[in-house]
């Protein structure tokens, strides 16, 4: 059975006990980058160690890595690279020593997740973020220019080369997360993870039984007209899975609860339940709620509560389907 996780930064908060208290035991973790005691990069084994004792120490087991060292050279193909891939291939070995067993990665250059409002209003009142292309049209270039596809598929490539054969001998799996907006180009950078085609090119560019792919929901609800086929499609392919939900289309959505956005949610998690998808999901993405700040925009405390409920009540429907003659 698919079991629900929560991402939890690596130092202690109410949240971690929160989140227990509402069943959850699975974290969804970070490399602790405040704790570089003597200068030690926070991928080396004994500064993973500490945050893996931190989360097991409160009782949480930690299953996948969602942080990651710097890797903008390498998507960029700049000098300096080779640095940036050794310290990714020394944390997959670390990881696979500690028994961390999926570390979900990205290939936004530059730029990471992207809204252009974090205040856009909801049922009652919430808060959620949002992103209009429209707005972005006259944004300036990067510092570093126009980046083409192709220059952000070979350098991907070259990374895949160097990284998968240390990813196979720790066996640790590589859950390439899709671009948010999955649009390109964003001021003059391309962006590759935006379609299906695209993540089928990335399973085929270096074969492998660790090349996955980190389900984000929201991001291929845009992709798709039909969110269960997609998942059923890439089956053993899907080594994590964000479970979000959004209004709209590529070039203009917003974030939403999770029971309100375009997304059947029932029929996500009976194409999980019907390709034996044992891994872990993670809310993501919530509405800022009264009572919370939103200081984090997408990761209020009251919201991510709201979603683990609603995410194990769906979760409990359909695999009692499942068990029915």
């Amino acid at each position: 059975m698919i079991e629900i996780a929560e991402y939890l930064a690596p130092n202690h908060s109410i949240l971690w006990d929160m989140v227990q208290q509402c069943g959850v035991r699975k974290v969804v973790g970070a490399m602790d980058l405040d704790a570089q005691g003597g200068g030690e990069a926070p991928w080396t084994y004994t500064s993973l160690l500490r945050a893996k004792n931190a989360y097991e120490d409160r009782g949480l087991e930690l299953v996948v890595l969602e942080s990651r060292p710097p890797l903008d050279k390498t998507k960029l193909g700049l000098p300096g690279r080779d640095e940036e891939i050794t310290a990714v291939c020394e944390l997959i070995s670390n990881m696979g020593a500690l028994g961390i067993e999926v570390w979900c990665y990205e290939w936004m250059p530059v730029m990471n997740w992207m809204r252009t409002s974090t205040t856009i209003r909801s049922r009652g009142g919430a808060l959620v973020t949002g992103y209009d292309h429209s707005q972005m049209t006259k944004a300036p270039l990067t510092e570093y220019g126009e980046v083409s596809e192709e220059q952000l598929w070979d350098n991907l490539r070259y990374f895949l080369e160097r990284v998968i054969p240390v990813a196979e001998a720790a066996g640790v799996k590589l859950a390439m997360h899709p671009d948010d907006p999955p649009l390109s180009p964003i001021r003059g950078l391309a962006r590759i993870m935006r379609s299906i085609e695209n993540f089928e090119r990335l399973l085929e560019l270096v074969p492998s039984p660790m090349n996955g792919i980190t389900l984000c929901q929201g991001n291929f609800t845009l992709m798709t007209d039909d969110l269960p086929a997609v998942i059923r499609k890439f089956a053993d392919k899907i080594f994590f899975v964000h479970m979000r939900d959004v209004a709209g289309v590529p070039e203009k959505f917003q974030e939403t609860f999770h029971d309100a956005g375009k997304t059947d949610m029932v029929a996500c998690m009976r194409a999980y339940r019907d390709i034996g998808f044992d891994g872990v999901l993670r809310p993501d993405h919530v509405p800022t709620m009264a009572g919370d700040d939103n200081e984090n925009a997408g990761y209020s405390a009251i919201g991510r509560l709201f979603a683990i409920g609603y995410l194990q009540g769906i979760r409990e429907a359909v695999y009692a389907e499942g068990r029915q003659p």
